[in-house]
Protein backbone atom coordinates (compact mmCIF):
# COMPACT_ATOMS: atom_id res chain seq x y z
CA UNK A 1 0.00 0.00 0.00
CA UNK A 2 1.47 3.38 -1.07
CA UNK A 3 2.86 5.44 1.75
CA UNK A 4 2.31 2.63 4.25
CA UNK A 5 4.81 0.64 6.23
CA UNK A 6 5.46 -3.00 5.61
CA UNK A 7 5.13 -4.93 8.81
CA UNK A 8 7.75 -7.62 9.28
CA UNK A 9 6.39 -10.68 10.97
CA UNK A 10 8.71 -12.37 13.38
CA UNK A 11 8.99 -16.12 13.00
CA UNK A 12 7.46 -18.13 15.80
CA UNK A 13 9.68 -19.92 18.25
CA UNK A 14 8.53 -23.27 16.92
CA UNK A 15 9.36 -22.19 13.37
CA UNK A 16 12.77 -20.90 14.40
CA UNK A 17 13.55 -24.16 16.18
CA UNK A 18 12.50 -26.19 13.16
CA UNK A 19 14.65 -24.05 10.87
CA UNK A 20 17.65 -24.48 13.15
CA UNK A 21 17.16 -28.23 13.21
CA UNK A 22 16.75 -28.65 9.45
CA UNK A 23 19.02 -27.54 6.66
CA UNK A 24 17.97 -27.53 3.03
CA UNK A 25 20.69 -28.24 0.53
CA UNK A 26 20.73 -29.75 -2.93
CA UNK A 27 17.02 -30.57 -2.82
CA UNK A 28 17.20 -32.60 0.39
CA UNK A 29 16.85 -31.43 3.99
CA UNK A 30 19.38 -32.51 6.62
CA UNK A 31 18.33 -33.11 10.21
CA UNK A 32 20.88 -31.85 12.71
CA UNK A 33 19.10 -33.76 15.47
CA UNK A 34 20.02 -36.98 13.64
CA UNK A 35 23.64 -35.91 13.30
CA UNK A 36 23.36 -35.36 9.54
CA UNK A 37 26.36 -33.21 8.66
CA UNK A 38 27.50 -34.04 5.14
CA UNK A 39 31.15 -33.66 4.10
CA UNK A 40 31.22 -31.12 1.28
CA UNK A 41 34.98 -30.60 0.82
CA UNK A 42 36.22 -33.01 -1.90
CA UNK A 43 39.87 -32.50 -0.92
CA UNK A 44 39.08 -33.56 2.62
CA UNK A 45 37.25 -36.65 1.37
CA UNK A 46 40.31 -37.56 -0.72
CA UNK A 47 42.59 -37.08 2.30
CA UNK A 48 40.47 -39.34 4.51
CA UNK A 49 40.44 -42.09 1.87
CA UNK A 50 44.19 -41.75 1.36
CA UNK A 51 44.96 -41.95 5.09
CA UNK A 52 42.72 -45.01 5.45
CA UNK A 53 45.21 -47.20 3.59
CA UNK A 54 42.50 -49.11 1.71
CA UNK A 55 43.55 -52.12 -0.36
CA UNK A 56 41.91 -53.09 -3.65
CA UNK A 57 40.73 -56.34 -2.01
CA UNK A 58 39.14 -54.66 1.03
CA UNK A 59 35.51 -54.91 2.05
CA UNK A 60 34.71 -51.45 3.46
CA UNK A 61 32.06 -50.64 6.05
CA UNK A 62 30.65 -47.11 5.89
CA UNK A 63 28.26 -45.87 8.58
CA UNK A 64 25.95 -43.00 7.69
CA UNK A 65 26.82 -42.56 3.98
CA UNK A 66 24.37 -39.67 3.60
CA UNK A 67 24.35 -38.48 0.00
CA UNK A 68 27.34 -40.63 -0.97
CA UNK A 69 30.23 -38.15 -1.23
CA UNK A 70 32.55 -40.48 0.67
CA UNK A 71 30.89 -43.64 -0.69
CA UNK A 72 31.85 -42.77 -4.27
CA UNK A 73 35.52 -42.40 -3.38
CA UNK A 74 35.53 -45.62 -1.37
CA UNK A 75 34.12 -47.48 -4.37
CA UNK A 76 37.02 -46.33 -6.50
CA UNK A 77 39.66 -47.89 -4.24
CA UNK A 78 38.05 -50.90 -2.50
CA UNK A 79 36.52 -54.18 -3.57
CA UNK A 80 33.15 -53.58 -1.97
CA UNK A 81 31.32 -51.03 0.19
CA UNK A 82 28.70 -51.96 2.78
CA UNK A 83 26.86 -48.81 3.86
CA UNK A 84 24.54 -48.68 6.87
CA UNK A 85 22.00 -45.84 6.70
CA UNK A 86 19.10 -45.17 9.06
CA UNK A 87 17.32 -42.47 7.03
CA UNK A 88 15.31 -43.94 4.11
CA UNK A 89 15.52 -40.57 2.31
CA UNK A 90 19.29 -40.90 2.18
CA UNK A 91 18.99 -44.46 0.89
CA UNK A 92 16.89 -43.15 -2.01
CA UNK A 93 19.41 -40.37 -2.56
CA UNK A 94 22.17 -42.97 -2.88
CA UNK A 95 20.10 -44.84 -5.45
CA UNK A 96 19.61 -41.66 -7.47
CA UNK A 97 23.27 -40.75 -7.24
CA UNK A 98 24.49 -44.03 -8.70
CA UNK A 99 21.91 -44.15 -11.51
CA UNK A 100 23.65 -43.96 -14.87
CA UNK A 101 27.07 -44.75 -13.39
CA UNK A 102 29.13 -47.94 -13.71
CA UNK A 103 27.75 -48.91 -10.30
CA UNK A 104 24.07 -48.39 -11.15
CA UNK A 105 23.29 -52.08 -11.67
CA UNK A 106 25.40 -53.11 -8.70
CA UNK A 107 23.64 -51.21 -5.93
CA UNK A 108 21.59 -53.45 -3.62
CA UNK A 109 19.29 -52.17 -0.88
CA UNK A 110 18.58 -54.25 2.22
CA UNK A 111 16.48 -53.59 5.29
CA UNK A 112 18.18 -54.64 8.54
CA UNK A 113 18.04 -58.41 8.91
CA UNK A 114 17.71 -59.15 5.20
CA UNK A 115 21.35 -58.60 4.29
CA UNK A 116 22.80 -61.79 5.73
CA UNK A 117 19.89 -63.85 4.40
CA UNK A 118 20.56 -62.55 0.90
CA UNK A 119 24.31 -63.16 1.17
CA UNK A 120 23.62 -66.68 2.43
CA UNK A 121 21.20 -67.41 -0.43
CA UNK A 122 23.75 -66.36 -3.07
CA UNK A 123 26.53 -68.54 -1.71
CA UNK A 124 27.45 -72.08 -2.69
CA UNK A 125 26.77 -75.14 -0.55
CA UNK A 126 30.40 -75.24 0.62
CA UNK A 127 30.34 -71.55 1.53
CA UNK A 128 27.05 -72.02 3.41
CA UNK A 129 28.73 -74.64 5.55
CA UNK A 130 31.59 -72.24 6.30
CA UNK A 131 29.08 -69.54 7.24
CA UNK A 132 27.37 -71.89 9.70
CA UNK A 133 30.69 -72.66 11.35
CA UNK A 134 31.93 -69.07 11.38
CA UNK A 135 30.30 -65.83 10.29
CA UNK A 136 33.60 -64.32 9.16
CA UNK A 137 33.19 -65.02 5.43
CA UNK A 138 29.75 -63.63 4.66
CA UNK A 139 31.14 -61.35 1.97
CA UNK A 140 33.25 -63.89 0.12
CA UNK A 141 30.47 -65.56 -1.83
CA UNK A 142 29.88 -66.34 -5.48
CA UNK A 143 27.67 -63.29 -5.95
CA UNK A 144 30.36 -60.87 -4.82
CA UNK A 145 31.15 -59.82 -8.40
CA UNK A 146 27.49 -59.10 -9.12
CA UNK A 147 27.46 -56.01 -6.92
CA UNK A 148 29.90 -53.60 -5.33
CA UNK A 149 27.70 -51.54 -3.00
CA UNK A 150 25.33 -52.85 -0.35
CA UNK A 151 23.20 -50.43 1.60
CA UNK A 152 21.72 -51.75 4.86
CA UNK A 153 18.79 -49.56 5.83
CA UNK A 154 18.59 -49.59 9.63
CA UNK A 155 20.12 -48.58 12.95
CA UNK A 156 23.80 -49.55 13.03
CA UNK A 157 23.63 -50.04 16.80
CA UNK A 158 20.88 -52.65 16.41
CA UNK A 159 21.80 -54.48 13.23
CA UNK A 160 24.16 -57.44 13.02
CA UNK A 161 27.19 -56.26 11.04
CA UNK A 162 28.67 -58.58 8.40
CA UNK A 163 32.35 -59.22 7.78
CA UNK A 164 34.47 -56.21 6.79
CA UNK A 165 38.18 -55.38 6.55
CA UNK A 166 38.10 -51.67 7.28
CA UNK A 167 35.58 -49.09 8.47
CA UNK A 168 35.63 -45.55 7.08
CA UNK A 169 32.85 -43.27 8.26
CA UNK A 170 31.59 -39.80 9.11
CA UNK A 171 29.21 -40.83 11.88
CA UNK A 172 26.41 -39.12 13.82
CA UNK A 173 28.27 -37.83 16.86
CA UNK A 174 25.59 -38.85 19.36
CA UNK A 175 26.38 -42.54 18.82
CA UNK A 176 30.17 -42.17 19.09
CA UNK A 177 30.74 -44.15 22.28
CA UNK A 178 28.38 -47.13 21.76
CA UNK A 179 29.43 -47.41 18.12
CA UNK A 180 33.14 -47.44 18.98
CA UNK A 181 32.70 -50.37 21.35
CA UNK A 182 30.27 -52.16 19.04
CA UNK A 183 32.97 -52.10 16.38
CA UNK A 184 35.66 -53.23 18.83
CA UNK A 185 33.47 -56.17 19.91
CA UNK A 186 32.90 -57.25 16.29
CA UNK A 187 34.32 -60.65 15.34
CA UNK A 188 36.37 -61.38 13.41
CA UNK A 189 38.36 -58.25 14.22
CA UNK A 190 38.76 -55.77 11.37
CA UNK A 191 42.12 -54.30 10.36
CA UNK A 192 41.38 -50.69 11.26
CA UNK A 193 38.68 -48.01 11.46
CA UNK A 194 39.09 -44.40 10.29
CA UNK A 195 36.25 -42.41 11.79
CA UNK A 196 35.20 -38.76 12.04
CA UNK A 197 34.34 -37.83 15.64
CA UNK A 198 33.47 -34.64 17.47
CA UNK A 199 36.86 -33.17 18.34
CA UNK A 200 36.58 -33.37 22.13
CA UNK A 201 35.48 -37.01 21.95
CA UNK A 202 38.39 -37.75 19.60
CA UNK A 203 40.88 -36.10 21.96
CA UNK A 204 39.50 -38.18 24.84
CA UNK A 205 40.08 -41.32 22.77
CA UNK A 206 43.76 -40.51 22.22
CA UNK A 207 44.46 -38.86 25.61
CA UNK A 208 47.42 -40.19 27.57
CA UNK A 209 47.98 -40.46 31.36
CA UNK A 210 48.42 -36.98 32.79
CA UNK A 211 46.38 -35.27 30.05
CA UNK A 212 43.40 -33.23 31.20
CA UNK A 213 41.01 -35.26 29.00
CA UNK A 214 42.33 -38.66 30.11
CA UNK A 215 39.27 -40.59 31.31
CA UNK A 216 37.46 -43.94 31.36
CA UNK A 217 36.87 -43.67 27.62
CA UNK A 218 40.63 -43.29 27.02
CA UNK A 219 41.56 -46.26 29.22
CA UNK A 220 38.86 -48.60 27.93
CA UNK A 221 39.47 -47.84 24.26
CA UNK A 222 43.24 -48.08 24.48
CA UNK A 223 42.95 -51.40 26.30
CA UNK A 224 41.31 -52.83 23.19
CA UNK A 225 42.94 -50.84 20.39
CA UNK A 226 45.77 -48.59 19.28
CA UNK A 227 44.31 -45.15 18.71
CA UNK A 228 45.92 -42.27 16.80
CA UNK A 229 44.80 -38.80 15.74
CA UNK A 230 44.99 -38.23 11.96
CA UNK A 231 43.70 -34.73 11.28
CA UNK A 232 41.58 -31.90 12.62
CA UNK A 233 38.53 -30.91 10.55
CA UNK A 234 36.93 -27.47 10.77
CA UNK A 235 33.16 -27.19 11.03
CA UNK A 236 32.90 -25.30 7.72
CA UNK A 237 33.78 -28.48 5.82
CA UNK A 238 30.25 -29.80 6.49
CA UNK A 239 26.78 -29.00 5.23
CA UNK A 240 25.10 -27.95 7.47
CA UNK A 241 28.05 -26.97 9.67
CA UNK A 242 28.01 -28.45 13.20
CA UNK A 243 28.58 -26.26 16.25
CA UNK A 244 32.01 -27.72 16.99
CA UNK A 245 35.12 -28.86 15.14
CA UNK A 246 35.81 -32.51 14.37
CA UNK A 247 38.76 -34.87 14.15
CA UNK A 248 39.55 -38.03 12.20
CA UNK A 249 40.89 -40.89 14.32
CA UNK A 250 42.43 -44.23 13.37
CA UNK A 251 41.53 -47.24 15.54
CA UNK A 252 43.43 -50.55 15.20
CA UNK A 253 42.10 -53.44 17.34
CA UNK A 254 44.70 -55.22 19.43
CA UNK A 255 45.31 -58.85 18.48
CA UNK A 256 45.02 -60.79 20.65
CA UNK A 257 42.90 -59.05 23.26
CA UNK A 258 44.46 -58.71 26.72
CA UNK A 259 43.67 -61.66 29.03
CA UNK A 260 41.27 -59.87 31.35
CA UNK A 261 37.62 -60.13 32.32
CA UNK A 262 36.11 -56.97 30.88
CA UNK A 263 33.33 -56.93 33.47
CA UNK A 264 35.94 -56.91 36.23
CA UNK A 265 38.02 -54.33 34.38
CA UNK A 266 35.07 -52.01 33.90
CA UNK A 267 34.13 -52.30 37.57
CA UNK A 268 37.63 -51.26 38.64
CA UNK A 269 37.92 -48.41 36.11
CA UNK A 270 34.51 -47.00 37.09
CA UNK A 271 35.57 -46.78 40.72
CA UNK A 272 38.97 -45.30 39.96
CA UNK A 273 37.71 -42.62 37.55
CA UNK A 274 34.72 -41.58 39.62
CA UNK A 275 37.18 -39.12 41.20
CA UNK A 276 40.24 -39.49 39.02
CA UNK A 277 42.35 -36.83 40.74
CA UNK A 278 41.98 -38.33 44.21
CA UNK A 279 44.55 -40.82 45.43
CA UNK A 280 43.55 -44.47 45.16
CA UNK A 281 44.03 -44.72 48.92
CA UNK A 282 41.28 -42.16 49.53
CA UNK A 283 38.97 -43.71 46.91
CA UNK A 284 39.21 -47.19 48.40
CA UNK A 285 38.59 -45.84 51.91
CA UNK A 286 35.09 -44.72 50.94
CA UNK A 287 32.35 -46.53 52.82
CA UNK A 288 30.35 -47.17 49.66
CA UNK A 289 33.35 -48.67 47.86
CA UNK A 290 34.33 -50.90 50.78
CA UNK A 291 30.74 -52.03 51.23
CA UNK A 292 30.46 -53.01 47.54
CA UNK A 293 33.76 -54.88 47.48
CA UNK A 294 33.04 -56.67 50.75
CA UNK A 295 29.64 -57.79 49.44
CA UNK A 296 31.30 -59.22 46.31
CA UNK A 297 33.97 -60.83 48.45
CA UNK A 298 31.48 -62.60 50.71
CA UNK A 299 29.27 -63.65 47.81
CA UNK A 300 32.17 -65.25 45.96
CA UNK A 301 33.36 -66.98 49.10
CA UNK A 302 29.87 -68.36 49.67
CA UNK A 303 29.72 -69.68 46.14
CA UNK A 304 33.24 -71.08 46.48
CA UNK A 305 34.09 -69.66 43.11
CA UNK A 306 37.78 -70.21 42.47
CA UNK A 307 40.03 -67.46 41.22
CA UNK A 308 41.04 -69.65 38.30
CA UNK A 309 37.47 -69.94 37.14
CA UNK A 310 37.11 -66.18 37.12
CA UNK A 311 40.29 -65.47 35.19
CA UNK A 312 39.69 -68.03 32.47
CA UNK A 313 37.46 -66.24 30.01
CA UNK A 314 37.36 -68.13 26.73
CA UNK A 315 34.82 -65.79 25.18
CA UNK A 316 36.00 -62.49 26.61
CA UNK A 317 35.18 -60.64 23.40
CA UNK A 318 31.52 -61.19 24.25
CA UNK A 319 31.90 -58.79 27.15
CA UNK A 320 33.69 -55.99 25.32
CA UNK A 321 30.31 -54.29 24.89
CA UNK A 322 30.14 -53.60 28.64
CA UNK A 323 32.86 -51.01 28.11
CA UNK A 324 30.60 -49.15 25.71
CA UNK A 325 28.60 -47.71 28.57
CA UNK A 326 31.04 -44.82 28.69
CA UNK A 327 29.11 -41.63 29.14
CA UNK A 328 31.21 -38.58 28.40
CA UNK A 329 29.88 -36.71 31.39
CA UNK A 330 32.49 -34.22 32.62
CA UNK A 331 30.83 -34.14 36.03
CA UNK A 332 31.92 -37.74 36.56
CA UNK A 333 35.57 -36.72 36.23
CA UNK A 334 35.74 -33.46 38.17
CA UNK A 335 36.54 -33.54 41.84
CA UNK A 336 34.18 -31.48 43.95
CA UNK A 337 36.96 -30.20 46.15
CA UNK A 338 35.97 -32.23 49.22
CA UNK A 339 38.69 -33.25 51.64
CA UNK A 340 39.97 -36.78 51.51
CA UNK A 341 39.02 -37.20 55.17
CA UNK A 342 35.34 -36.87 54.28
CA UNK A 343 35.65 -39.92 52.04
CA UNK A 344 37.36 -42.17 54.55
CA UNK A 345 35.97 -44.76 56.94
CA UNK A 346 36.85 -43.53 60.39
CA UNK A 347 39.15 -45.78 62.35
CA UNK A 348 36.72 -46.48 65.17
CA UNK A 349 33.62 -46.61 63.02
CA UNK A 350 33.03 -50.20 62.02
CA UNK A 351 33.11 -53.56 63.70
CA UNK A 352 36.22 -55.70 63.59
CA UNK A 353 35.14 -57.56 60.48
CA UNK A 354 34.70 -54.37 58.42
CA UNK A 355 38.00 -53.03 59.73
CA UNK A 356 39.77 -56.25 58.73
CA UNK A 357 38.42 -56.04 55.19
CA UNK A 358 39.47 -52.40 54.93
CA UNK A 359 43.01 -53.37 55.91
CA UNK A 360 42.92 -56.14 53.32
CA UNK A 361 42.01 -53.65 50.56
CA UNK A 362 44.58 -51.09 51.66
CA UNK A 363 47.14 -53.87 51.93
CA UNK A 364 46.68 -54.60 48.21
CA UNK A 365 47.25 -50.94 47.37
CA UNK A 366 50.39 -50.82 49.51
CA UNK A 367 51.69 -54.04 47.97
CA UNK A 368 51.63 -52.51 44.49
CA UNK A 369 52.66 -49.04 45.70
CA UNK A 370 49.31 -47.63 44.53
CA UNK A 371 48.03 -45.99 47.71
CA UNK A 372 49.31 -42.49 46.87
CA UNK A 373 48.86 -42.74 43.11
CA UNK A 374 46.02 -41.17 41.12
CA UNK A 375 43.96 -42.70 38.31
CA UNK A 376 44.66 -39.74 36.04
CA UNK A 377 48.34 -40.75 35.95
CA UNK A 378 48.03 -44.54 35.55
CA UNK A 379 48.49 -46.52 32.33
CA UNK A 380 46.61 -49.60 31.12
CA UNK A 381 49.51 -51.74 32.38
CA UNK A 382 49.19 -50.18 35.84
CA UNK A 383 45.46 -50.88 35.97
CA UNK A 384 45.96 -54.48 34.77
CA UNK A 385 48.55 -55.02 37.50
CA UNK A 386 46.27 -53.47 40.14
CA UNK A 387 43.37 -55.67 39.05
CA UNK A 388 45.54 -58.78 39.23
CA UNK A 389 46.63 -57.90 42.78
CA UNK A 390 43.02 -57.46 43.90
CA UNK A 391 41.98 -60.73 42.28
CA UNK A 392 44.85 -62.63 43.93
CA UNK A 393 43.57 -61.33 47.26
CA UNK A 394 40.08 -62.65 46.41
CA UNK A 395 38.66 -59.16 45.80
CA UNK A 396 36.55 -58.75 42.65
CA UNK A 397 34.66 -55.95 40.93
CA UNK A 398 31.75 -57.77 39.26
Amino acid sequence: MAGGKIRKEKPSRAGAAAAANHYQGGGISFHKSKGQHILKNPLLVDTIVQKSGIKSTDVILEIGPGTGNLTKKLLEVGKMVIAVELDPRMVLELQRRFQGTPFSNRLKIFVTGQFEDAMYAWSSVKERRIQKESRCRLIEVNGVHDFVVCVIQGDVLKCDLPYFDICVANIPYQISSPLTFKLLSHRPAFRCAVIMFQREFAMRLVAQPGDNLYCRLSVNTQLLARVSHLLKVGKNNFRPPPKVDSSVVRIEPRKPLPPVSFKEWDGLIRLCFNRKNKTLGSIFRQKSVLSLLEKNYKTLQALQLSQKGLSENTEMETYVSVLGDTIEDPSMEIDNGGDDEEMEVEDGDAAGERSDFKEKVLGVLKQGDFEEKRSSKLTQVDFLYLLSLFNKAGIHFS
